[in-house]
C-alpha cells in the first residue's frame, strides 16, 4: 500500500523514530505460518495432548489396559459356539429360517458345479467365449473380438495350468454370487434412489459396511451356517451388494430432469417413470456397479476359502502354508486371469450399452444378438448332455505344462542371492530385517509403553481436530472396546504395522499421483498397471511378497502398501488434474514456475482430494495387513486367520472385532468434518 502524501507544513515538523514512545508504530505484517499455528486453540490442544503422551510414555513405560476394566468374553462365545453345535438341526430358527437360506445357496453352488462339469473343459470354453462375444456387440468389431479372444486365452491358459477343476469351483461360486449381490443391490437401491427416508437409513450402514474389512463379514455367518459353502456365499453377497446399491441410487439421483418431465407431460405414472426413464438413464451407473461388484465377490470368494468353500482360494492358501511358492504363484495367475476376463467382460457390456444409447441399434441387429444369445442357451443345453462325451471329466493330462518346481527353484535362487547376498547392500530380506529392526519394532514398543487413558486423550484430540466431537467420541469408545476385549497388547501390535504401512502408502502413492497428474507418459505407462493391481484379489498379494522378504511383518507391510498405494495414486492424480483451471492460468499469468504451481495452487486446492485419498488407504492397509497374518504378520490378524480356519469362534470373533473397532477409529480420524458434512 502507498504512503499518504504529506503537505509541506507536515514535512517541516521533524519525524520521530519508530521505536520512540510517542511515534508512529509500523504497519505490523501478516502472521508467520507458524504464529498462526500456535494461534489456532486445536493446534495448541494438539502439541498438549502430545506432549502428555510423550511424557506419560517416559516416565511410566507401560501401558497395559487395567484388567479391572476388562470382560471374559471367551466363556460366553464358547457356550455360545457349544450351543449352535448342539442346536443347529434342532432348534426352529435353523429349521424354518437359516436352513432355507443355507440349503438355497448350496443347492445353487451345487446345481452350477454339476452343469460345468457336465458341460466339460470343451463346453465351458465355447461357451465362455460365445458370451463375451456376445457381451462386447455379437459382430466383427475390435472390442467384441477382443473380448472374446481374452475368454478363450483364460480358459486355455486355467487348463494348461492344471487348476481347471479349482477355477470351475470357483467360477460357480462367482456366478451365484454375482447373481444374487446384483439382484439385492438394484431392490437396495431402488430403495435408496426413490425414498429419501430410506436413503437416510441406509447410507450409515454402506458406510460402515465399507470400512469393515472383507473378512469381517465370514465371523458372524460361521455362527450361524457352520465352516462350508453357505457362509462363503451369503458372506459374500452380503459384501459385494452395497456397490450395486450405491450406484443404482447415485443413478436414479442423477437422471435427466427434463427427462422426468417430459414422462410425466406424457402422462406417464411413477411405474412408467422408472422403467421408461429412470432405470434407462442409470444404466451406465449401474453397470460400473455390477462391475465393481463382481470384483469385490470374487475378492471374497477367494479369501472365503479360510472357511472351507474351496477353489482357486484353497489352492492359494494351501501353498502358501506349506510354502510352495510355485503352486500358489500358479493358483494365483489363474485367479488374476479370471479376474481380467470378468473386468474386460463387464466392461465392454457397459461400452456396447453406451453405444446403443448413442446411436440406436439397427432392427437386423438386434435380431442377430438375440439369435446368437438364444444360440449359446442352445448350445449350454446340447453341452450339458454330451459335454463330457466330447471332451471327457478331466483337462486332458498331456496338455497341462507344471513350472511350478521351476518357480520354486527360482524363488530359493534369488533368496540365496539377492535376498541377503549383495555386497554392501545386502539384499531384500536384509531390508526388510531393518525395516522391522528400526521402523516397526520402535514403534510398537513406543504404542505399549503409552499409557491407555494417554492413548485415549491423543485419539479424543485427533478426532475433536479432524472431525467433531462425535467423531472423537467413536474413536474413543472403540479404542475402548478393544481393551475391554483383553485385547490392548495384540491391537497396538497390529496398530503399529497399519500406521507403518500408512505412512509409506501415502508418501509413495502422492508422490506417483503427482507424477501421473504432471506427465502423460508416465500416467499412460501406469495406467494399465494400475488397472491390473486394482481387480487382483489380496491373497496374490502375498504371493511375491514371501519370495522377496518372506514370512515377516515387513512382508505383511509390503504386501498392504502393493494393494493399497493403487487407490491412492489414482485419486491423488484426479484431483491435482481437476484444480480449477482458472487458478492455474492466474498462477501462470504471474510467472509461476512449474514447482510454485505445484506447492501454491494444486495441492492446496487437491487437498480433500488427497485427504480423501488417505481415508482409503487406512482401510485397505487395514484390511491387508490382517490377511498379511498368513505370513507372518501375527496380531489379531493371525487370530482371525487361526479362528477362521479352525473353526475356533472365542478366538476369531473377539479379534475381529477389536479390527473392526481399529478400522471405524482409523476411519473417523482420517475422514474430515467437511466430508462427513456432505455425506
Amino acid at each position: 500500500m502507498s504512503s499518504p502524501t504529506l503537505t509541506k507544513d507536515e514535512t517541516a515538523q521533524p519525524v520521530p523514530s519508530a521505536g520512540g514512545p510517542s511515534g508512529p508504530r509500523p504497519a505490523a505484517g501478516p502472521p508467520s505460518a507458524l504464529a498462526q499455528f500456535l494461534g489456532n486453540p486445536k493446534a495448541l490442544t494438539l502439541i498438549v495432548a502430545a506432549l502428555v503422551v510423550i511424557v506419560s510414555a517416559v516416565v511410566t513405560g507401560a501401558g497395559t489396559w487395567p484388567h479391572s476394566l476388562t470382560a471374559d468374553v471367551k466363556s460366553p462365545l464358547n457356550d455360545l459356539d457349544n450351543w449352535l453345535v448342539d442346536n443347529r438341526d434342532t432348534h426352529w430358527i435353523f429349521l424354518y429360517f437359516l436352513l432355507h437360506f443355507s440349503n438355497t445357496a448350496q443347492a445353487c453352488y451345487d446345481t452350477l458345479l454339476s452343469l460345468l462339469e457336465s458341460m466339460s473343459y470343451v463346453g465351458v470354453i465355447v461357451v465362455g467365449t460365445l458370451v463375451a462375444w456376445a457381451a462386447g456387440g455379437a459382430d466383427l468389431s475390435r472390442r467384441a473380438l477382443r473380448t472374446g479372444g481374452t475368454a478363450l486365452a483364460v480358459f486355455v491358459v486355467c487348463g494348461v495350468l492344471d487348476v481347471w477343476e479349482p477355477t470351475m469351483e470357483t467360477l460357480a461360486l462367482m456366478i451365484v454370487a454375482v447373481f444374487f449381490s446384483a439382484v439385492l443391490g438394484v431392490l437396495l437401491g431402488l430403495a435408496s434412489g426413490l425414498s429419501d427416508r430410506c436413503e437416510k437409513i441406509l447410507r450409515p450402514v454402506f458406510d460402515t459396511m465399507q470400512v469393515m474389512p472383507a473378512f469381517a463379514y465370514l465371523l458372524p455367518l460361521i455362527l450361524m451356517f457352520d465352516i462350508g459353502v453357505p457362509s462363503a456365499l451369503i458372506a459374500t453377497v452380503i459384501y459385494a451388494a452395497p456397490p450395486m446399491a450405491r450406484l443404482t441410487s447415485l443413478g436414479l439421483r442423477q437422471a435427466d430432469p427434463t427427462a422426468l418431465e417430459a414422462a410425466t407431460s406424457l402422462g406417464a405414472d411413477a411405474r412408467q417413470r422408472l422403467l421408461t426413464a429412470r432405470l434407462p438413464l442409470a444404466r451406465k451407473q449401474m453397470m460400473l456397479g455390477l462391475n465393481q461388484t463382481i470384483m469385490m465377490c470374487l475378492s471374497m470368494v477367494v479369501l472365503a476359502s479360510l472357511i472351507g468353500s474351496g477353489g482357486l482360494g484353497s489352492e492359494v492358501y494351501e501353498a502358501l502354508g506349506a510354502l510352495k511358492i510355485g503352486d500358489a504363484l500358479v493358483a494365483g495367475i489363474a485367479v488374476v486371469l479370471l479376474a481380467v476376463l470378468l473386468d474386460r467382460t463387464t466392461a465392454a457390456a457397459g461400452e456396447r450399452l453406451d453405444d446403443v444409447v448413442k446411436a440406436g441399434v439397427s432392427r437386423a441387429a438386434a435380431r442377430l444378438r438375440a439369435i446368437t444369445w438364444g444360440a449359446i442357451a442352445a448350445l449350454t443345453a446340447v453341452f450339458a448332455f454330451v459335454g463330457t462325451a466330447i471332451g471327457g471329466d478331466e483337462w486332458p493330462e498331456g496338455w497341462v505344462v507344471d513350472f511350478s518346481n521351476s518357480v520354486d527353484t527360482a524363488v530359493d535362487w534369488f533368496t540365496d542371492h539377492l535376498g541377503s547376498g549383495i555386497p554392501v547392500l545386502g539384499g531384500t530380506i536384509t531390508w526388510a530385517e531393518g525395516f522391522t529392526e528400526y521402523v516397526l519394532n520402535p514403534l510398537r514398543d513406543g504404542l505399549l509403553a503409552t499409557p491407555w487413558w494417554a492413548m485415549a486423550l491423543l485419539v479424543a484430540v485427533l478426532g475433536w481436530i479432524v472431525g467433531t466431537w462425535r467423531a472423537a467420541l467413536a474413536a474413543v469408545v472403540c479404542l475402548a472396546l478393544v481393551g475391554w476385549m483383553r485385547l490392548w497388547d495384540v491391537a497396538m501390535d497390529t496398530l503399529s504395522q497399519v500406521l507403518a504401512g500408512l505412512v509409506v502408502t501415502i508418501v509413495i502413492g502422492v508422490l506417483v499421483g503427482i507424477l501421473c497428474a504432471r506427465v502423460e507418459r508416465v500416467d499412460r505407462v501406469l495406467r494399465p498397471v494400475l488397472d491390473t493391481m486394482q481387480t487382483m484379489p489380496q491373497f496374490v498379494y502375498l504371493i511375491p511378497v514371501i519370495a522377496l522378504v518372506g514370512q515377516n511383518r515387513t512382508g505383511g507391510i509390503l504386501a498392504a502398501v502393493i494393494y493399497a498405494a493403487p487407490a491412492v495414486i489414482r485419486i491423488t492424480a484426479q484431483g491435482l488434474r481437476h484444480v480449477d483451471p482458472a487458478a492455474m492460468e492466474a498462477s501462470t499469468s504471474l510467472g509461476a514456475t512449474g514447482k510454485q504451481q505445484l506447492f501454491g495452487v494444486q495441492l492446496p486446492l487437491a487437498r480433500k482430494s488427497i485427504l480423501v485419498a488417505l481415508n482409503q488407504g487406512v482401510v485397505l492397509v487395514l484390511s491387508m495387513v490382517v490377511i498379511a497374518g498368513l505370513i507372518g504378520g501375527g496380531a489379531l490378524g493371525y487370530m482371525v486367520v487361526q479362528g477362521l480356519s479352525k473353526g475356533d469362534l472365542s478366538q476369531g470373533f473377539p479379534a475381529g472385532i477389536a479390527i473392526v473397532c481399529l478400522g471405524i477409529m482409523l476411519d473417523r480420524l482420517s475422514q474430515p468434518a467437511a466430508k462427513r458434512a456432505r455425506d
